[in-house]
């Protein structure tokens, strides 16, 4: 063979060889290549449920303590972090004209207690007279019937006994206005010596100081806080639940708490409270823990993590939540069927702390499901199981 025919020979080995090479990569490595994926089974496991949530301290009793009439501020006895004692003075109003006000009020109804004492006493005389004009007309009408005075004598006898009863009456109405008049003037007084005693702002419970709002010689409107004081036995976690998975939260539970500010710490709680209204915009559920024990230098504030155990399902057929995949709009998973990927939609239930989901229908104990994949799946890609994708 001559040298030109060799030649030829050679490159076409080389090119045979190059074609059979890239051939080999296009179909192992390249876009033509199975998708490597990895595998696991359905099984039947006891699925230990749990809810997670982002939560903050928060006092479940704090009291906004303020005056109940507009005005000035005279002075602040404590500042934020202070403990007080039920009762116990922590701010004060300047009373401006409610002192002499109170001094009017007592004065008035002073007298009208005085009056009240004279139109008893023209009660007393009143009914007196009646009485004795009574008597005479009685002996008058008496007499008449003898005959031993004129019709008219006895008439007028019974016009004054008549006039005198009248007098008695108007007495007696005289007495209850008297009285009416006293009790108004002793109900202004009382209310303005109310008024008086809401300007000393003191403490409803024993408690820490929050906040102090106002300052000595700020004017606050009725019902403006000067003082916040919270009840630190009545601290608690405000809890948000995620809507999509807070089937099961209830009353009772019980949670694990661990705290920013204690990260290597967990802390035990229970569910206090379920809130009937949830929050539409973040679409979560509100829940209020209270510790079994709460721990000391607790922040209002505060964020923490919570995780709430839920009564576990003994025989629960589950799978690892990453297989879940999503196909236009319907939940499913991949499955392996004779070497290519096969879409299978199935029913999710509850998740489990150790990322396992609940299967209640679509798969069988024993079935294949794709769990990862190197690229993305499409329905009959080739697909090779492998023990991990690194």
């Amino acid at each position: 063979m001559n040298a030109p025919g060799k030649r030829t020979l050679v490159l076409g080995l080389i090119a045979v060889v190059f074609l059979a090479g890239f051939g080999w990569i296009v179909a192992t490595q390249g876009p033509l290549a199975p998708v490597k994926v990895t595998l696991a089974q359905a099984k039947e496991v006891r699925l230990e449920r749990t809810l997670f949530g982002i939560a903050t301290v928060e006092a479940r009793r704090s009291h906004a303590i303020g005056p109940t009439l507009a005005g000035r501020v005279a002075r602040v006895l404590v500042d934020q972090g202070d403990p007080v004692k039920a009762g116990q003075l922590l701010a004060e109003m300047e009373p401006v004209d409610l002192d002499a006000r109170l001094a009017a009020g007592a004065a008035a109804a002073a007298s009208a207690a005085q009056r009240v004492t004279s139109a008893e006493a023209a009660l007393v005389e009143a009914g007196s007279r009646a009485q004795l004009a009574r008597n005479s007309a009685d002996r008058f009408a008496d007499l008449r019937k003898k005959n031993f005075v004129s019709q008219e004598a006895a008439d007028a006898k019974a016009h004054e006994a008549a006039a005198a009863q009248a007098a008695r009456q108007s007495a007696a109405a005289a007495l209850g206005a008297a009285k009416d008049d006293m009790r108004r003037a002793q109900s202004e007084a009382a209310g303005a010596g109310q008024n008086r005693a809401n300007l000393r702002l003191v403490s409803p419970v024993d408690g820490i100081v929050t906040a102090r709002l106002a300052e000595p010689g700020s004017t606050v409107v009725a019902g403006q806080a000067v003082v916040q004081v919270i009840d630190p036995a009545s601290l608690w976690l405000r809890a948000r639940i995620d809507q999509g998975r807070s089937n099961g939260l209830a009353v009772g539970l019980p949670a694990e708490v661990a705290l920013r500010s204690r990260p290597g710490e967990k802390f035990a709680g229970r569910v206090e409270r379920v809130d009937w209204v949830g929050d539409a915009v973040t679409e979560e559920r509100i829940a209020n823990l209270m510790f079994d024990a709460p721990p000391g230098g607790l922040a209002i504030g505060e964020l923490a993590e919570v995780t709430l155990r839920l009564p576990p399902i003994e025989k629960a057929l589950a799978i690892p939540a990453a297989a879940l995949a999503r196909q236009g709009g319907e939940q499913g998973v991949w499955r392996p069927d004779e070497g290519k990927a096969r879409y299978v939609p199935v029913v999710a239930g509850s998740v489990s702390a150790d990322g396992k989901v609940e299967i209640r229908s679509g798969l069988a104990a024993g079935d294949g499901v794709i769990v990862h994949s190197a690229r993305h799946l499409k329905s009959g890609a080739r697909v090779k199981p492998v023990e991990s994708l690194q």
